[in-house]
């Protein structure tokens, strides 16, 4: 009898078991559908307001908050944009919105001016220098620019130094002191956990390697960065002394004295700003200049909103058929480790659909890189001299174009630089650690079986044996004696002029000019007006490829890849762009044409 109530229980314990069971995996698949529903929904929503047309009133200005990153181009990413706004953290914006909003608040008849609020900019000088550009034109109309922040750093000072007037709130910050490159070395970190860098390179100025080999920067490192970084710092210090009616000696003389911790009346003594005001002397000041009553208040709209306004040119070109592409190439190439950056192969099939529309006459390359595998690269390069001889290609350099970023440039008919981008490090390099040290200090050993002599190589758990050094030296030189090839080719010189500049070294824009590594200093609207004139255009309309994926196929991208880099980001701040980096090391190519080293100029 008990028998029997035991398994009478254990029978209803089981079904519930199962019940229960059942329930949890019905719910929580409806949970999965609910979900999905609401995401598709939540787009559809973001996707229909991003396709609302915004209207503008008269008396308007045009508010520019750029403070958060920069990049060559705006995706019109709404789930990006809800987690800044979310975390309050300001939104990845596009250079090409940017431009293309303040060329068109130019002709705009309801702008009367712009107020930029960019105290704290994260962008490179020469991204800055296309946007200040674009400011000075824009002021050519007899509209106002004023810049307004309780902070400027110093990237966002040289931005605001173009405004007809720069305003700093009472006891703000200035930081304007010159510039600073710096890098981190690991060798004794590396020599600690007994671990040793094996290294295969060409160009004693090839530095990428130096962090691990090295404990400090060898004196040709710091040749190239003294000449690269002086040559930078009087473009910015000539460009502020000019908008700011001063000579380029006392804007130096106020570089010199650390402008960030003196007080009010210097900083105010100093020329470097107007005066300082509080927010509501900004407001009544903006409302005298736009004849605004100071009982009501000031028309305003954001950089986002107006990007959504349409403004009717007097040579409207939308219906023309001749087309000018503008490609972007921004990022690591193959870097492996983030759908961020340039993938070779899709790079390579865009410009090959373009090289093989009819209707698209000239190429503009924009690269913002700093190169990266050296395979890549020549996969590239390859698309690039076949659209060549169909068609003008003309590149347009932002703040890298170096190394492999060079490399795929050097093909082109006309190469556009700016005076501050950094350029040139033609030199290949190839980096493979040894990790037996760390492996005896933990007491792990290897041992196998191979059927051939070189059946194991590369190994990380031992050093390379001699004929094993000898062969990857032997292909690294053959890799650089194929780029200094590419680079005279298309460059129309030999490969002992291009060696001589070569060897790894970077240089600025104003100093690859010089040498011929650069056809012309100027931006990208100066390397369209190239392609338009080599392509013997009138009429014309800028298409921007690759083309951007639609809000939800954004979304769903959005969710394995910015979701993941923005919670990373979230913990680690800046400090996310070195375990980035790593990652990219990770799954990158083992020869590299890539830059010596992360250059971030301050």
């Amino acid at each position: 009898m008990f028998k029997s109530i035991r398994k009478t229980q254990a029978h209803i314990i089981m079904i519930k078991f199962f019940k229960y069971l059942l329930a949890t995996v019905i719910g929580s698949l409806l949970s999965i559908v609910i979900l999905v529903l609401i995401a598709v929904g939540f787009v559809a929503a973001l996707t229909a307001s991003a396709d609302q047309e915004v209207t503008v009133k008269s008396n308007t200005i045009l508010q520019l908050k750029l403070e958060g990153e920069i990049s060559e181009r705006s995706n019109e990413d709404p789930f990006s944009e809800l987690l800044a706004s979310l975390s309050d953290a300001p939104a990845k914006e596009g250079l090409n919105r940017i431009l293309q909003n303040i060329n068109k608040a130019k002709r705009d008849p309801n702008i009367t001016g712009i107020l930029l609020e960019s105290g704290m900019m994260n962008a490179g000088y020469a991204t800055i220098e296309e946007i200040r550009n674009a400011l000075i034109d824009f002021k050519t109309s007899g509209k106002f620019v004023y810049s307004y922040a309780p902070v400027y750093t110093q990237k966002a000072y040289y931005l605001a130094s173009a405004a007809d007037k720069v305003y700093l709130t009472p006891g703000g910050m200035l930081e304007f002191k010159g510039l600073f490159a710096e890098r981190t070395f690991f060798k004794g970190t590396l020599d600690k956990l007994g671990i040793e860098m094996q290294i295969f390179k060409h160009g004693k100025f090839k530095s990428a390697v130096e962090p691990f080999t090295l404990e400090q920067m060898s004196d040709a490192s710091r040749l190239q960065t003294e000449v690269y970084i002086n040559s930078m710092w009087d473009f910015l210090v000539a460009k502020i002394a000019d908008s700011r009616h001063l000579t380029t000696t006392q804007v130096n003389d106020e570089a010199s004295k650390m402008s960030l911790f003196l007080g009010d009346s210097a900083i105010k003594q100093s020329g470097l700003i107007d005066s300082l005001i509080y927010k509501d002397e900004l407001l009544t000041l903006l409302k005298t200049k736009t004849n605004t009553p100071e009982k009501d208040d000031l028309n305003a709209i954001s950089n986002a909103k107006y990007a959504k306004v349409y403004v009717s040119k007097d040579d409207d070109k939308e219906y023309i058929k001749e087309k000018i592409a503008i490609i972007y190439a921004e990022g690591e190439i193959d870097g492996g480790g983030s759908r961020d950056g340039i993938n070779s192969d899709k790079l390579s099939k865009t410009i090959r659909e373009a090289r093989r529309d009819s209707s698209i006459k000239a190429i503009v390359l924009r690269i913002n890189s700093p190169g990266g595998s050296a395979l890549g690269s020549e996969i590239i390069w390859r698309e690039v001299k076949l659209a060549r001889q169909t068609k003008p290609v003309i590149v347009s350099m932002g703040d890298l174009a170096a190394s492999g970023g060079y490399y795929i440039a050097c093909e082109a008919d006309y190469i556009v630089a700016h005076p501050t981008t950094l350029t040139g490090s033609i030199g290949i390099f190839g980096l493979i650690p040894n990790t037996k040290g760390l492996m005896d200090k933990i007491g792990l050993t290897f041992d196998g079986v191979k059927t051939n002599e070189f059946a194991d190589m590369p190994s990380v758990t031992r050093p390379f044996r001699k004929e094993e050094q000898m062969m990857l030296q032997a292909y690294v030189e053959k890799g650089y004696q194929t780029f200094i090839t590419r680079c005279a080719d298309g460059r129309k010189t030999s490969k002992d002029s291009i060696d001589a500049i070569g060897q790894g070294r970077v240089w600025s824009g104003q100093n690859a000019l010089g040498i011929h590594l650069v056809d012309e200093l100027g931006g990208i609207n100066r390397a369209i007006e190239v392609a338009k004139e080599k392509a013997n255009l009138k009429n014309y309309r800028l298409v921007e490829l690759p083309e951007i994926p639609d809000a939800f196929e954004q979304f769903i991208k959005d969710m394995s890849g910015d979701a993941r880099m923005f919670i990373g980001k979230s913990i680690m701040g800046d400090d996310y762009k070195h375990l980035q980096l790593l990652e990219n090391l990770k799954h990158s190519a083992q020869i590299q044409a890539r830059m010596p080293y992360n250059i971030n100029v301050y």
